[in-house]
């Protein structure tokens, strides 16, 4: 895989990951007063504040392309390597259960997808940066501590 596709797949990504949120929001799949709904979408709100505060301002960029001078493992980023990522997902997730159809599923779907090929880029852009990365990837889960 070359830095310049994966630039360019995580702004793909990036767009898909907007549009489906979006196509599920306007389809009312993304909100829901079911308790249980709310608080996984909690956790998911809480979880990403965690990780924004985490990272610092640097956590905006559209593609993955960072241009930071050091490895962020510390607050939400010493227990899972895509905090953010999780959260979205969390929260995506959490919304269509509750509102369950096929269009909505295959949302849902696009969003999981993306935030892989995100993730894929991003692991890729931060080996090349940081030789500390493999051993933080070795130590660190992906998405949910201690599980995946």
């Amino acid at each position: 895989m070359s830095a310049k596709l994966c630039y360019y797949g995580s702004i793909v990504a990036t767009v898909v990951l907007i549009a489906a949120m979006v196509g599920l929001y306007q389809l009312h799949a993304l909100f829901s007063d079911l308790p249980q709904v709310l608080v996984l979408q909690s956790v998911a709100v809480i979880l990403m504040g965690w990780a924004r505060v985490s990272f610092g301002r640097r956590s905006f960029y559209f593609a993955a392309d960072s241009q930071a001078e050091n490895l962020v493992t510390r607050g939400a980023y010493r227990f899972m390597r895509h905090p953010i990522y999780t959260a979205i997902a969390l929260f995506a997730g959490a919304g269509v259960t509750a509102h369950f159809s096929m269009l909505n599923a295959v949302l849902a779907g696009l969003v999981l997808l993306a935030l892989l090929v995100r993730v894929v880029c991003e692991e890729f852009c931060l080996r090349k940066q940081f030789p500390e990365y493999e051993d933080y990837a070795k130590r660190t889960a992906r998405f949910i501590p201690f599980v995946l």
